[in-house]
Formats: structure tokens, sequence, C-alpha cells
């Protein structure tokens, strides 16, 4: 698989889902293999802050659904990650899943990929939330393809807002110039 969207929203056909998978749609029309995670209904675990990944070089957390997903996002060429806007941040869920990749800065596991950063917001906060998101993908030495920006809050409503459809579109086009290049 080369595109991998993971939505750390809660609604799982949410609008975070709906912008990431705006992203896949494009990947997927033009012959790229996508695949989509939605983290509503997996349990994540928070990190525990005991340093034995260190040694291990994984997190030793082993009873939830954080590894499997993990695996894929070690799997991906991009990862589109996206969240919904809490409080002037990503939603919890998603950033217990971040904290966790701590287990992987060590040996730099994730680096060399491309990456996405997707923010929903009901009606402002969104910044920082991309911020977040962007120090994560930084901090795991992804390279940056861009950000989304939303505005929505039933679900829906999000794909109202013509502005990030159009970034989230032109974003997937930028994605398969990037891995399907065009040869003349």
């Amino acid at each position: 698989m080369k595109v991998l969207g993971i939505s750390g929203s809660m609604r799982k056909e949410g609008n975070t889902t709906q912008l990431i998978r705006l992203v896949l749609e494009r990947c997927e029309s033009a012959g790229i293999k996508t695949i989509f995670i939605s983290l509503a209904g997996k349990k994540i675990l928070p990190c525990l802050g005991c340093e034995e990944c260190k040694e291990k070089k994984w997190c030793i957390i082993e009873n939830d659904d954080w590894g499997d997903v993990m695996e894929r996002v070690l799997e991906c060429e991009v990862l589109v990650i996206g969240s919904p806007t809490y409080y002037y941040d990503v939603c919890g869920h998603l950033k217990n899943f971040i904290d966790r990749t701590y287990s992987l800065y060590h040996d730099r596991k994730l680096s060399g990929r491309k990456g996405v950063a997707i923010a929903v917001q009901a009606s402002k906060g969104a910044n920082r939330t991309i911020q977040t998101l962007e120090g994560f993908l930084s901090t795991h030495e992804f390279s940056s393809l861009g950000w989304v920006k939303g505005t929505g809050y039933k679900a829906g409503d999000v794909l109202k807002d013509k502005d990030a459809v159009l970034k989230a579109q032109k974003i997937g086009d930028k994605i398969v110039r990037l891995l399907k290049p065009h040869h003349d």
C-alpha cells in the first residue's frame, strides 16, 4: 500500500474521515493503492512513559490496537493523518496514538515517508491541531506534502467548506504526481 489515511476521530464517518477520503479518492482514481483506518472503536492506550521502548524498539503495550495500526504506517509511503479539533488541539484518542510512536523515534523507523496533516474545526482552533500533527510528522522526519483545515460540525458539513474540499483534492493530485510520475 502506498497511501494510508488515518482518522483519529471517534466519529467513524465524520468530517475528518470525509476530508481524508477526498485525498485518498484522488489517489485511487489514478490507480494508487490506498487504505483507510478509522481509530473510532479501536482501543489505543496512552503511553506509560516507561522508556522500555528504547530497548525493545517497539511500544511494550500489547493489549490494544496500536501495534496493528502502526504496522500499516510502517508499510506506507504517504501518511494522511487527521483529527477533529478538541479544545484547540488533536483529540485525545489520536494523541495517545501519536505519543506511543515515541517507541519508534529512537531508531527513526518512520523517517523517509511523506505526510499530510488534516484538521477539522467546528468554528476555530484548527491551526493548533495542524501544528500538533505537523510536529508529529516533522519529529519522525516525514516530508510534508501540506495540510488541510476544514470547518464543519455535523457529519458532512465539511463538504460545504469549498476551500477545504479543493485543497484536499489538490493534495491528492500532488500525491499522484509524486507517486505516479508522468513520462512523455
